[in-house]
């Protein structure tokens, strides 16, 4: 759950710095949005240490922006390979 809160969290705060970079370029924006995005990366990356088995899934959080969404997605297929098994 907190992983998923994480995730979108940093996703949307990429998209948010972003759209602020291609149109107004607010600093008010980037000052108020770019630590919530440092930190939302981090605790993507934290908890996808712990929660993670194989170092795919832990590696693949370091990939900014989508990173968060490619540990759910293997995270969920670890889970469904290990109730098949």
């Amino acid at each position: 759950m907190l992983l998923r809160i994480a995730a979108t969290a940093e996703l949307g705060t990429l998209l948010v710095l972003f759209s602020n970079l291609a149109t107004v370029h607010s600093p008010v924006v980037s000052s108020a949005i770019g630590p919530v995005h440092g930190c939302s990366y981090l605790f993507v990356i934290v908890l996808a240490i712990r929660e993670a088995r194989s170092a795919g899934t832990r590696l693949a959080a370091l990939v900014p922006g989508i990173g968060g969404l490619l540990v759910l997605r293997r995270l969920a297929t670890e889970r469904q390979h290990g109730r098949a098994s």
